[in-house]
C-alpha cells in the first residue's frame, strides 16, 4: 500500500515539474492574486487553481483522453485543491511532518527521474527557470508525504480484520493460491445436445467417481453416441491453476469427496479432490532469545548522563555482576526489565535495525558493549537461539496484509469523501461551484 501510494506521489510531483506552466506555482505568490476558495483556516488562490487545471490538462492528454469543457475543468480541479486542502488542515490538527531524510529521499527520487544527479544540481536546474521554484518544490513533496502519513495512519485504524477473515481467505481458493497450496484432482466433463441425457449420466459420473479413480475407465463405461464423458487426472495443480469457478468448488472439498454438479457452458463438470498439500517451502527462520538493558536520556537525565550511565552498568556486567539484577534496577524498559531484561524469542525485523543487527551479529552468550538506537543506549545479550518454523505466522501475516490491500482503498475513498464533506468550504466564485451549476 505505502510503496504504490508513494510511487504515485513521485509521479504525479514529476509530471506537475515538467509542465512549463508549473514554475509559477512554485515560485513567490503573484501581486495580482486572488482568493477562489476558502477550506477551513486556509486559502485557495487563483494562481494554485490555474496550476491545477495546467496540470490536469496535462495528464488527460498524456492518457490521451478527452479534455473536458473549461468550467467543468476548473470545477475538477478546484474540487482536487478542496480535497487536498482539507487532508492538510489534518496534517496542522494532528502536527505531522515527515522527516528531513525521507523527504530528502523522495526530492532526489524526482531529481533523478528528471535526470538530476544530485540535490546541488537540481536545485541550481529549478532555481534557473525561477526563483525559489526549488523551495516551493520540495515544499510540495514535504506536503505529499505527510498526507500519505496521515492517510496511512487513519484509514489502517478503520481496516479491522478478525481471526475468522483471515481463516476464511486462507481457505478460499484466492488464499491457497496466495500461500501456493496444491491439489490432486480428477476432473469429468459431460457434454452432448440432449441436456436431460447429460444431466442423467452426469449423476452416474458422480456416484462412480465416489468409488473409483479410474477416470478412463469412466470415459469409455459412460460415453454414448449422444454424450461425451471426458475425465482426466490432473495430478498436483495449484489452485491459482484451475478456473476460479472450479478452484471455489475444490478447496471447500475433503480429500476422497467430489463437487456437486457444475453446469457451466461447455457441459457439465464433476471434480473429485485426491490429495491436498500445502506449499512445499517452509519459513523457517532463526530466532533469538535476548535480553537487554535499556538507559534513555531524558528531563533529568542528560545524553551525557546516559551515556555514562551505560558504560558504567557494562563495566559492572564485565566485572561478573548479574545481568538479570542489573537489568531490573536500572533499565528503563519496564517491561523487560520486571524479567531481568528478557524480551524472549525475538525474530529478525521485529526491532529497530541498529538492535536487530547488533543481536544477530552477537555470538550467543556474549555481552555486547553499549550501542545506541532511537531508545536510548542499550547493552544485550543473546542467551540461545533456534530455527523456528514459522509457516502458519507467515501466512496469516500474509493473509493480513492482502485483505487490508483489498479494505484500504475503499477506506480511503470513504475518508476522502468524509474530510470534504466535513470541511468548512466557501467558494468565492459561483461559476466554480459545482452546487451552482447542476442542470
Amino acid at each position: 500500500m505505502k510503496t504504490t501510494q508513494l510511487k504515485r506521489i513521485f509521479k504525479a510531483t514529476t509530471l506537475a515539474l515538467c509542465l512549463s506552466a508549473a514554475v509559477p506555482v512554485f515560485a513567490a505568490g503573484q501581486p495580482k492574486d486572488e482568493v477562489v476558495a476558502v477550506v477551513d483556516n486556509s486559502v485557495i488562490l487563483r494562481s494554485d487553481l490555474e496550476q491545477s487545471i495546467s496540470e490536469l490538462t496535462h495528464q488527460l492528454q498524456a492518457q490521451k483522453k478527452t479534455v473536458p469543457p473549461e468550467q467543468y475543468l476548473q470545477q475538477q480541479a478546484l474540487e482536487q485543491l478542496i480535497a487536498r486542502q482539507a487532508q492538510l488542515e489534518q496534517v496542522k490538527r494532528y502536527n505531522i511532518k515527515p522527516d528531513e531524510k525521507s523527504l530528502n529521499e523522495a526530492v532526489l527520487k524526482v531529481a533523478k527521474d528528471s535526470g538530476s544527479t544530485s540535490l546541488e544540481a537540481f536545485q541550481q536546474k529549478l532555481d534557473a527557470l525561477s526563483p525559489n521554484t526549488y523551495a516551493g518544490l520540495r515544499n510540495r513533496i514535504a506536503e505529499d508525504l505527510a498526507i500519505n502519513r496521515l492517510r496511512q495512519q487513519i484509514v489502517t485504524s478503520r481496516i479491522h480484520i478478525s481471526d475468522s477473515d483471515v481463516k476464511n481467505f486462507l481457505n478460499s481458493p484466492q488464499g491457497q493460491a496466495a500461500i501456493g497450496s496444491q491439489a490432486h484432482v480428477l476432473h469429468v466433463r459431460i457434454s452432448g445436445t440432449d441436456q436431460a441425457a447429460v444431466e442423467k449420466t452426469a449423476n452416474l459420473v458422480k456416484a462412480e467417481l465416489n468409488n473409483s479413480n479410474d477416470v478412463k475407465a469412466i470415459n469409455q463405461k459412460f460415453s454414448t453416441n449422444g454424450v461425451k464423458v471426458e475425465g482426466a487426472d490432473m495430478g498436483f495443480r495449484s489452485l491459482s491453476d484451475i478456473p476460479a469457478e472450479l478452484a471455489a468448488r475444490v478447496s471447500t472439498l475433503q480429500e476422497g469427496q467430489t463437487t456437486e454438479l457444475i453446469p457451466v457452458r461447455d457441459g457439465t463438470h464433476v471434480l473429485k479432490l485426491i490429495e491436498r498439500k500445502g506449499a512445499d517451502q517452509k519459513a523457517i527462520v532463526s530466532q533469538f532469545q535476548t535480553r537487554h538493558i535499556l538507559i534513555q536520556p531524558s528531563e533529568v537525565v542528560s545524553p551525557e548522563d546516559a551515556k555514562q550511565q551505560i558504560d558504567s552498568i557494562y563495566t559492572r556486567l564485565k566485572n561478573g555482576e548479574d545481568f538479570a539484577v542489573l537489568a531490573g534496577t536500572f533499565s528503563n524498559d519496564p517491561g523487560s526489565a520486571r524479567d531481568g531484561g528478557s524480551l524472549g524469542w525475538v525474530t529478525p525485523g521485529m526491532m529497530v535495525p541498529e538492535f536487530d543487527a547488533k543481536m544477530q551479529s552477537t555470538p550467543k552468550g556474549q555481552i555486547t558493549e553499549p550501542f545506541q538506537t532511537q531508545f536510548g543506549w542499550h547493552i544485550l545479550q543473546v542467551t540461545d537461539t533456534r530455527q523456528q518454523d514459522m509457516t502458519k505466522e507467515y501466512q496469516e501475516r500474509m493473509a493480513r496484509q492482502i485483505l487490508g490491500e483489498r479494505q484500504f482503498d475503499a477506506e480511503l475513498d470513504s475518508w476522502l469523501r468524509e474530510t470534504r464533506n466535513n470541511a468548512f468550504v466557501d467558494i468565492k466564485d459561483p461559476s466554480l461551484d459545482r452546487k451552482n451549476n447542476r442542470s
